[in-house]
């Protein structure tokens, strides 16, 4: 049976998006409920497009047999 999804909890990014709607909530009001956890997050959410990009360029596709 295949595994779907992440198979580490990524709990740490979850953490990291609530704390920063929290502050923009405190700071600006109720435009922070959108704006907060984007600008939390926005590193870790650039590096995984990246390395997801790097790693799609280094390897090699492969059609799956059924």
């Amino acid at each position: 049976m295949q595994e779907l999804g992440a198979t580490v909890p990524l709990t740490g990014f979850g953490y990291n998006l609530a704390k920063g709607v929290i502050n923009e909530v405190n700071n600006i009001g109720f435009l922070g409920i959108f704006t907060g956890g984007v600008k939390a997050a926005a590193g870790g959410i650039s590096a995984a497009i990246f390395f997801g990009y790097i790693a799609s360029l280094v390897s090699k596709p492969k059609i799956k047999k059924q």
